[in-house]
């Protein structure tokens, strides 16, 4: 288990690095951040190689533990309606904006993993709001408004 642990930290490490040679050159005619459009990608692909260096270096293999779900048919099937839930928001993120499509999608991923409908009906719009304000207002970093927009002035 070990040995196949480290070949996929290592594949997965050299996929990054292939990433991160064809992020290095963008450069966009215009930027909405103040930091440019590739420090996002190229951030995400160090962090995520430090934790598959941490894979490949470490002296024990990840044991698994009672608590950890079994991978069967019911983990699976949560697997997929997140991933389904996922691109319903990428595909409607534009059309709809940041905020409706993200109180659209955050109920139903809420309940998909356990969430109750009262916490859930109070924390996703907070969180949708205040995620809002800090990317937009406060790191100045646009997100669409949507059906929303006629808020926004």
């Amino acid at each position: 288990m070990k040995t196949l642990q480290r070949l996929f930290a290592a594949a997965l490490l050299v996929v990054c690095a292939a990433l991160a040679v064809m992020a290095w050159p963008y450069q966009a005619a215009f930027s909405y951040e103040p930091v440019g459009p590739r420090a996002y990608p190229l951030l995400l692909l160090a962090l995520m190689s430090l934790a598959l260096l941490y894979m490949l270096l470490r002296p024990a293999a990840i044991v698994h533990s009672e608590d950890e779900p079994a991978l069967d048919r019911h983990s699976l099937g949560k697997i997929a309606a997140c991933v389904g839930l996922l691109l319903v928001f990428a595909g409607l993120f534009e059309p709809l904006g940041f905020i409706l499509s993200s109180l659209l999608i955050g109920v139903p991923m809420a309940r998909l993993y356990g969430g109750r409908w009262l916490p859930a009906l109070v924390v996703i719009p907070l969180a949708t709001i205040g995620l809002y304000v800090l990317f937009d207002r406060v790191m100045d970093v646009p997100l669409p408004m949507g059906l929303l927009d006629v808020l926004e002035n």
